[in-house]
């Protein structure tokens, strides 16, 4: 989680959103990557779908299996949806988002009898960190 926080730091050097995420395979990074949104004018530019397509060249595959995603913010349903088509293993989050967080919050996904996939999900892991990125971020903008 200590390198999903810092890559929702250098989101927010970039002028980005802080959020930040990892994908770990066997123990090692494999993937890596900071919501990219307004840099790409890509409204799919967050940084759980940035680390999917990563890892999926790493592995030459769109199927994830067996991995874990560490992410500093709750999943949307966008990101969650994309995790499910991964296939991804395990997701682990900081801060948990009562406005648009997919698995806890708002709604919860993860066990959906709508999707084909399920995976296990571990919430509030450094959220006092990771929300404290994202509070500190919006207070510089307004």
């Amino acid at each position: 989680m200590r390198e999903a926080l810092a890559e929702a730091e250098a989101a927010a050097n970039d002028g980005e959103i802080p959020v930040g995420a990892v994908i770990v395979d066997n123990g090692q990074i494999i993937a890596r990557a900071h919501n990219c949104s307004i840099r790409d004018k890509d409204p799919s530019g967050h940084a759980e779908v940035a680390a999917l397509r990563a890892a999926g060249k790493v592995r030459n595959n769109h199927r994830l299996p067996g991995t874990v995603m560490y992410v500093t913010l709750e999943p949307c349903v966008m990101c969650t949806g994309a995790l499910v088509q991964a296939r991804v293993g395990r997701v682990v989050f900081g801060a948990y988002d009562k406005k648009a967080g997919a698995l806890g919050s708002v709604e919860d996904l993860s066990d959906s009898g709508a999707f084909n996939h399920h995976f296990e999900v571990n919430g509030g892991v450094l959220a006092d960190e990771s929300s404290a990125l994202l509070q500190t971020f919006f207070k510089r903008r307004r």
